[in-house]
């Protein structure tokens, strides 16, 4: 996963398109998977027809996306016989979709814990970017695979009440201490050996951290290669948008994507500055593109579809489940409201009522998602069987 580029990034493991939710490095984290919603406290049942835009919505575009899910949750306690019998369906028509979300979930929206319904939804994408294998010319800024003496502690194995819990470092002597800053890695040259490619951009290279994931363009070959999220220095994420805002260079409505490259195409030398504002570090690993229609894999495991998927914080909503989002389009006060499935999470994506809506690959999909950051409400439809009763 969210918006990300403005006041937060989202940001996707089996790796998340993004970052996953910001922790110290020797802090324990929630791990990125919920099995199921157990708090009540934060959902309420409600109708379908509750739902702003559902006999609008034209679920034929959601199916793929909700297989793909299903591939996933069949193994889950509660959703084997929804997805089962999903893998039967005969998907001809918006209506018959509808039938068979009706007769198998039942609707609960999602609260905050002050009781309100309404929160944040951010955008995000898959990037493209141009690099090489070598370093030289234009492709001076590297971007790493995974260091070898980064750890990630599982502390459910030693403390059965800290299940799902994990934290992030590396060894010192005996002792396990945070994970090195973003500037340390830089300012030491502590990633040196690590290289993965090399791109013509330093910006766009943070941008691709924030996104978790994206596609570069090798000057060599012309070939395009996918650098998935591998990990991350467990160091929480800090916006440069909002740093900007909050030492007045930028005014909010000046803080997306598009307003920080102008900053830093101004700026260019205090961008140094700017990126160590962020401790936060991902690494990447590189995976080729077998289909170019489909997005990176989320959180979930399972590959992202535009405008279908989005990341959620999996503290308060159950990955892989389907939400009923209920926004507005990028800048503008037009309905977006349609049946979304919760495939990813992201760093910045820490509140029930929290969505980061992913637009797909390129340019188009960039600018959506620098852009967004509206009001959305949320409904998580939960398999009957799961169901948290009044």
């Amino acid at each position: 996963m969210v918006v990300t580029l403005l006041l937060g990034a989202c940001v996707a493991p089996p790796k998340s398109s993004k970052p996953p939710s910001p922790t110290h490095s020797v802090l324990v984290q929630p791990a990125t998977k919920a099995e199921a919603i157990t708090a009540t406290d934060y959902l309420r049942v409600a109708r379908f027809d509750q739902l702003p835009g559902w006999f609008e919505d034209d679920l034929t575009q959601l199916w793929s996306a909700f297989l793909a899910s299903c591939e996933v949750m069949i193994r889950r306690a509660g959703w084997h016989e929804v997805c089962a019998d999903a893998q039967q369906w005969n998907a001809v028509d918006g209506a018959g979709l509808r039938n068979f979300f009706e007769s198998r979930f039942l609707p609960h929206q999602v609260r905050n814990a002050d009781g309100s319904v309404s929160g944040m939804v951010t955008g995000y994408y898959e990037p493209l970017l141009r690099g090489s294998r070598t370093r030289g010319g234009l492709f001076q800024t590297p971007l790493y695979r995974a260091p070898g003496d980064l750890l990630t502690v599982d502390l459910g194995s030693v403390y059965p009440e800290l299940k799902n819990m994990r934290l992030r470092g590396r060894l010192s002597g005996n002792k396990v201490v945070p994970y090195y800053t973003r500037a340390e890695l830089m300012q030491r040259g502590l990633a040196s050996g690590t290289e993965l490619l090399w791109v013509d951009n330093a910006v766009d290279a943070f941008f691709l951290q924030v996104q978790g994931s994206g596609r570069v363009n090798l000057e060599e070959t012309k070939e395009t290669v996918r650098l998935a999220y591998a990990d991350q220095n467990g160091h929480p994420y800090k916006s440069m948008g909002r740093y900007l805002v909050e030492r007045g260079e930028l005014k909010l409505e000046q803080a997306s994507m598009q307003g920080i490259k102008a900053w830093a195409a101004s700026n260019p030398h205090r961008l140094q500055e700017l990126l160590n504002a962020n401790s936060s570090f991902v690494f990447f690993k590189e995976e080729k593109i077998t289909d170019e229609s489909k997005g990176p894999r989320g959180a979930l495991g399972v590959s992202l579809t535009a405008q279908r998927s989005i990341a959620i914080d999996p503290q308060f909503i159950s990955l892989g489940a389907p939400v009923f989002l209920s926004t507005t389009l990028p800048n503008s006060d037009l309905p977006l409201r349609r049946l979304m499935m919760a495939q990813d999470t992201g760093g910045a994506i820490r509140n029930a009522v929290r969505a980061d809506f992913f637009w797909g690959f390129g340019d188009e999909a960039g600018e959506l998602a620098g852009k967004m950051k509206q009001a959305g409400q949320m409904w998580v439809l939960l398999p009957r069987a799961l169901s948290i009763l009044p």
